[in-house]
């Protein structure tokens, strides 16, 4: 839906990083609402720490950065790239979009109510609802080209790479090494808030605006965070300490791994041809 969404309001990189965050409130906020459940299964230390009226700030942030780039834009990116010709069109009709909604609609509700018994406050959880109108309205009043085209020097992909692969290490340590030293948590609000401008304003340096780059180049970026998770998958499958059954983790890193592999090769290839007629 968001996907479809973008596409008929003619926007860019930046509404669709917006609608992704929008998604993770509606998702962990007024579906699960871990955002505000002290108790919630995967929160860990989060459901006390930096918790304050009635929410889990540091657990809402770093979701909400987590599914807008992680849930929906790089999804979306590997998508429009495994189908380059057809990723600016729309894939589905106005009933089909519509429909679509009312079972996202239908999902959340039935989350709401039969996932778990928490009940957030009314105001805490209002207050998620008209975040989310509001990162709408601003994805939607956005412009496509939010920024002014840069000439530069264009930086090789593996730059992008790097770039992808320590934000995504960053990411875990500020969220989830730092909450369990003495840091306090507006500290670790202003770091996380921090890499967030930080690798969106090397992105748009090395891409000159979101305008440079070719395709090759947003691949590997979107790789940089997976290959995190790709070099975890056997660490995942051989602690011991685990309750659940990870068995197969380290294959699915393997099959993510020559996945990504092949698509760059196809992007690359695709775009030597393009090149050369």
């Amino acid at each position: 839906m968001i996907r479809e969404t973008i596409i008929r309001w003619r926007k860019g990189w930046l509404s669709l990083l917006v609608l992704g965050a929008a998604y993770g409130i509606i998702e962990e906020g007024l579906m699960v609402k871990s955002f505000f459940d002290p108790a919630w299964q995967d929160i860990g230390i989060l459901g006390s720490y930096g918790r304050w009226l009635g929410v889990n700030w540091i657990w809402s942030l770093e979701l909400a950065i987590y599914h807008a780039v992680i849930s929906i834009s790089i999804p979306i990116l590997l998508t429009g790239l495994i189908f380059p010709t057809t990723r600016s069109e729309k894939w589905l009709g106005r009933k089909a979009l519509i429909i679509f909604l009312i079972l996202f609609e239908v999902d959340v509700a039935f989350g709401y109510f039969f996932l778990t018994s928490y009940r957030p406050g009314v105001a805490q959880y209002w207050l998620a609802v008209a975040v989310v109108v509001v990162l709408i309205l601003i994805a939607w009043r956005l412009p496509r080209q939010a920024l002014a085209v840069k000439s530069i020097a264009l930086k090789p992909p593996v730059r992008f790479w790097l770039l992808g692969f320590l934000a995504m290490i960053a990411f875990m340590i500020i969220f989830w090494v730092l909450p369990n030293t003495a840091t306090p948590p507006q500290v670790i609000i202003f770091i996380g808030l921090l890499l967030v401008i930080l690798v969106g304003w090397l992105v748009m340096r090395f891409s000159g605006n979101f305008t440079a780059w070719a395709d090759t180049h947003k691949l590997a970026l979107a790789s940089g965070p997976l290959t995190v998770f790709i070099l975890m998958t056997p660490i995942q499958e051989f602690d011991a300490a685990r309750t659940d059954n990870t068995t197969g983790m380290a294959v699915v890193g393997l099959a993510a791994l020559v996945f990504l592999v092949w698509l760059y090769w196809k992007t690359r290839r695709r775009l030597k041809e393009e090149a050369n007629e």
